[in-house]
């Protein structure tokens, strides 16, 4: 698997998600057998480039390469511009976001919204890659479908994006009209694929090693990408990869070892973020982690009140040891636990 020049180690990534796919955590999903991970998407306007938020964004220190990052805007000087700033910081691969479907984001028509307006969308295609190929660093696109049901353009912008010199698109089985609800559909990306000579990715409720098998054959894309089936189950990623290669499943992970992870993720978010942040943004992390397991609910509302990283780590720490007592491997099916989960998102 290459994007451009650049050989990974497997097919199987990371979304870029906003608030959640930081350095700490695609490091650990990259421990844990993922390899590619994109990072939350980074504006294009220039006045925010100094903001807090940003500059955690843009911090790959001790990042495993690839380093990949997601540009979001609407213009397409902007655009070029981000590009630039963010290989000046270790970006290894520029990512261009036509696929986020938050109001937030499509109310300022970036986003899965440019996919409305398809001579802006190339527009900005070209010029990140007019500004990235000189340093040679590749651009991929990340989109939708298409707008809504009646509007599925995913081709016809894949087909442009690749004759403007995109090196990767990956497309997400929803239109942005359906943000995260209903299910994916993969035809729309089977046809996508037909239609290029690029690799081609594959995203949306790919939550199992079965689910990314079969994704794989109804679609022939060259990987999968996923987004919240890793969240508080990083190790998805090997388990999938396990699948793929042996045709069997892989057991789930000592209570102990998935302890181990959690708290070395923990310390590397407290690093990045700081004590107040990251406390208050390690929340959620700590309640994925725990949301399906035996007493996980009552956990997370006690863990939810505590103010110091410390006491994060001694509560965090102390319930897996009590669980461990119980069950030498995690107790719960996290597939059926995490199915569940998307279901009612749904």
């Amino acid at each position: 698997m290459k994007i451009g020049h650049i050989e990974l180690p497997n097919s199987l990534f990371v979304a870029p998600m906003a608030g959640v796919t930081d350095r700490p955590f695609r490091q650990l999903c990259k421990r844990l057998g993922a390899g590619y991970a994109v990072s939350e998407m980074v504006t294009s306007r220039r006045d925010l480039w100094n903001s807090l938020k940003t500059s955690r964004r843009a911090d790959h220190d001790g990042e495993v390469a690839p380093i990949a990052v997601q540009i979001a805007g609407t213009d397409a000087t902007m655009m070029a511009e981000a590009a630039a700033y963010n290989i000046d910081r270790g970006a290894q691969i520029i990512d261009i976001n036509m696929g986020c479907p938050a109001k937030t984001v499509c109310n300022k028509w970036a986003g899965s919204a440019l996919m409305q307006d398809e001579p802006l969308a190339l527009a900005i295609v070209e010029a990140v890659v007019a500004a990235c190929a000189p340093r040679k660093v590749p651009v991929t696109l990340k989109m939708r479908t298409g707008w809504c049901d009646s509007e599925r353009n995913a081709v016809t912008i894949a087909r442009a994006a690749e004759s403007a010199g995109v090196a990767m698109v990956t497309v997400h089985g929803r239109t942005r009209e359906q943000g995260y609800k209903g299910r994916a559909e993969y035809d729309t990306i089977a046809a996508v694929k037909a239609a290029l000579r690029i690799p081609v990715v594959a995203n949306g409720d790919i939550d199992s090693p079965h689910k990314a098998r079969d994704v794989l054959h109804l679609t022939g894309a060259d990987a999968v990408m996923i987004g919240r089936a890793a969240q508080g189950r990083p190790w998805i990623f090997r388990e999938i990869a396990h699948f793929l290669a042996t045709g069997e499943s892989l057991p789930a992970p000592e209570v102990r070892q998935a302890k181990r992870w959690l708290l070395e993720h923990l310390d590397d978010h407290y690093g990045l973020y700081g004590e107040y942040a990251g406390v208050r943004t390690a929340r959620k992390h700590i309640g994925w982690a725990v949301r399906s397991l035996p007493g996980g609910e009552a956990f997370r509302a006690e863990m939810n009140l505590l103010e110091t990283s410390d006491a994060q780590v001694r509560a965090l720490a102390d319930w897996f040891d009590r669980l461990a007592d119980a069950h030498r491997l995690l107790p719960l099916s996290c597939a059926a636990a995490n199915d569940d989960y998307l279901e009612q998102q749904a």
